[in-house]
């Protein structure tokens, strides 16, 4: 089966032939409609890729088409219809599968970038290590394929297009102003970092990525609303929550690679076992690095947040 016969164009879904389009002037409701119509055109441009396996960025991209739909979801779904909140409850279902391959993905792309820089005679039991996580990511990416090819995700995808497609909301939509909208989820981050403890634990930092996260996807859903003096400011917006979100990354990558080598230290010896001592050794320090700035990072967050509604 090639790629093109895996490719669903936007029109089986009922989508128009062009891209939906939101002015700054247009109500809300259109902007989130607009902004849906072109995640689902990215979901579908990269699920043959995806699919087929053949380059892992198509997953990526997938994968971040889905949560950016969930976070408009979730943050202006009402603004669609009520038909919002189950779609964005299905698209985190399928986001676990999704997020299960890329996950190894990342994993075993690093651990090969590692291995390369090693001495001749560990790169062999460095070669089998990354075989154990490649079998493990072949199990997880045929749970995937079942999932899209099943009729619940052909359900799930038709769900979408209707939101695209739904009726402009209440005279109170134009009311509803999605630059000022920001200020919640940048409101819930910054409490989330007050909250935190000097030195917080692997679990607290990630859950403050998943809310840099939300904030940079409400701030995307935003960009088509604002105006020129906004604009340039929301653009540093945009930066500093991406740049906040690698560092958070980074350090989420490093913990996840490091806790898998603990496992093989626990079931392997000899050579795999002494490669893998070696592996959890640099992603500790690259988890003490990135501890090291994403405060910085924080403060680029919140002054940028602040100087958009000053």
């Amino acid at each position: 089966m090639t790629t093109e016969s895996l490719r669903r164009s936007p029109a089986e879904l009922g989508l128009p032939d062009a891209p939906v389009r939101a002015r700054p002037a247009d109500p809300a409701a259109h902007h989130v409609r607009a902004k849906l119509d072109r995640e689902i055109r990215a979901l579908l441009a990269h699920e043959p890729g995806t699919r087929s396996g053949a380059d892992p960025e198509d997953l990526h991209q997938m994968r971040v088409a889905l949560r950016r739909m969930r976070s408009v979801l979730k943050l202006s779904g009402e603004l669609v219809g009520d038909g919002a909140e189950p779609v964005r409850a299905e698209l985190g279902r399928l986001g676990q599968s999704l997020g299960e391959v890329r996950d190894h993905d990342v994993l075993i792309e690093h651990l090969r970038e590692v291995i390369a820089g090693f001495e001749v005679r560990d790169q062999a039991p460095g070669h089998r290590l990354v075989a154990k996580f490649v079998t493990e990511r072949a199990a997880a990416k045929r749970r995937l394929t079942r999932a899209l090819s099943s009729a619940r995700y052909s359900t799930l995808l038709r769900e979408v297009s209707l939101l695209t497609r739904a009726e402009s909301g209440p005279p109170a939509d134009r009311r509803h102003d999605l630059i000022a909208g920001l200020a919640k989820p940048h409101r819930k981050l910054a409490k989330a970092v007050r909250a935190l403890p000097a030195d917080p634990p692997d679990e607290d930092l990630h859950a403050l990525r998943i809310r840099g996260k939300k904030l940079r996807y409400a701030a995307e859903l935003a960009q088509t609303s604002a105006k020129k003096k906004q604009a340039a400011k929301l653009k540093k917006l945009l930066k500093a929550t991406k740049d906040f979100q690698t560092v958070l990354g980074d350090h989420q990558d490093a913990v996840i690679a490091a806790e898998r080598m603990r496992a093989v230290l626990a079931s392997a010896d000899g050579p795999m076992g002494f490669v893998a001592g070696r592996i959890a050794e640099r992603e500790l320090a690259r988890r003490a690095e990135a501890r090291a700035a994403w405060r910085d990072s924080w403060a680029a967050v919140d002054a940028a947040a602040q100087a958009l509604h000053a």
